[in-house]
């Protein structure tokens, strides 16, 4: 069964299309693959520091961290403590071109198409970095991107690995989409709104939308979506 496509016969104001993007959009993760691509091509022996990476996973896997320290202790590892933008924006833009090139989803691509065609505002809100998120939403023609940001005390000259504000997963991420919708002076009830996740943690997200996509999704989201009447697409292998 394909994604909805028709447009809501209730009068609204607004059409807004929310968007996860890891696994929802692209086939896997980003966030991982975008430390590799820079400490290759930046400073290569930051590869040596792999292993610290996986400690930091086994010490999220037993609960001794959380995603946010997860996240700034890998960017400091791989990337480093503090890092001008100008030295890592022409990187950005590489690992979005072969994101871009090679790991998406085409019908996910033909999902966005199809809802802009139809009018929708699209908003890309994701956990990954504003540092290279911004590259690969402009790439897909989104309107707006909702993603976690780093700490830029320098005036944005320099880039901090550390997290500015809350890491945009889960509750979170359904707080600044609402934060985003207040500050568009859109409202619930003069908008009709879409999402699309692969995720169980997107729960807020999808419980608030008229209509909610669980796009390839995981094993606890393909559970959770038929209870609560969300629509099922497997989105992998689709030319």
């Amino acid at each position: 069964m394909d994604a909805p496509t028709t447009p809501t016969t209730r009068p609204v104001a607004h059409r807004v299309a929310l968007y996860d993007m890891d696994r929802t959009i692209t086939r896997a993760g980003t966030y991982s693959g975008f430390l590799i691509h820079v400490a290759r091509r930046r400073q290569p022996w930051r590869l040596l520091l792999l292993p610290l990476v996986g400690l930091a996973g086994l010490a999220y896997a037993l609960r001794l961290i959380d995603r946010a320290w997860l996240k700034a202790i890998n960017l400091r590892l791989l990337v480093g403590k503090r890092f001008r933008r100008a030295e890592i924006a022409p990187l950005a833009e590489s690992y979005a071109d072969r994101v871009v090139a090679r790991g998406l989803h085409p019908a996910a691509l033909d999902q966005i198409a199809a809802d802009r065609a139809a009018g929708y505002r699209l908003l890309l809100a994701t956990a990954s970095f504003h540092l290279y998120v911004d590259a690969i939403a402009r790439r897909l023609g989104m309107d707006d991107v909702l993603a976690t940001r780093l700490d830029e005390p320098d005036g944005g000259d320099h880039i901090h690995a550390r997290l500015s504000g809350d890491n945009c997963y889960g509750e979170a991420k359904f707080a600044r989409i609402t934060g985003w919708l207040a500050d568009n002076a859109i409202t619930r009830e003069d908008a009709h709104i879409r999402a699309y996740s692969d995720h169980v943690s997107d729960h807020p997200m999808l419980r608030f939308a008229d209509e909610a996509v669980a796009t390839t999704p995981s094993r606890k989201l393909r559970r959770l979506a038929p209870r609560m009447g969300w629509q099922v697409v497997d989105w992998r292998g689709r030319k």
